[in-house]
Parts: structure tokens; sequence; C-alpha cells
């Protein structure tokens, strides 16, 4: 059985969710894409870069989120 592709997998994901989380989930890709910008700029400028978790944020209903910190090593 293979899965349907990612946008439709997406699209039915959103139409499950509040306008709250949505907004949220927007926020977060946005974040995410400047955060790989970042990584980007850092590989090019001679730099390695790993994302490493260094705790987990839980809430009272039982949902939780990674939270992670940059290892960053200068190569040249």
């Amino acid at each position: 059985m293979t899965k349907p592709p990612v946008k439709e997998r997406a699209e039915a994901l959103s139409s499950e969710m509040t306008d709250a989380q949505q907004a949220a989930i927007r926020v977060l890709a946005n974040e995410l894409h400047r955060l790989n910008q970042a990584v980007i700029g850092c590989v090019d400028a001679g730099l390695s870069v790993e994302l490493q978790r260094t705790a987990r944020h839980h809430s009272e209903d039982g949902f939780w989120g990674d939270l992670l910190v940059p290892i960053v090593v200068k190569q040249r």
C-alpha cells in the first residue's frame, strides 16, 4: 500500500486542524525556512552544522515538541 503524495496528505491533515493550529503550523514553516537558509549560509561559509535536540517541551494536554540547539564545527 502506497501513501498518497505529500501535498494531499498535508491538505488532509490541515483540514482537521483548528484555525489556531493552522496558523501555528504556518509560523513554524516560515521559521524553519529561515533556519534552513541560515544553515545553508553557515555551510557556504565553511562550517558544518548539526541540529541536536536539547529538550522536549510538554503541554499539560500531552502534546510535545523538540527544542533544538545548533552544534557548529569550523572545518577551515
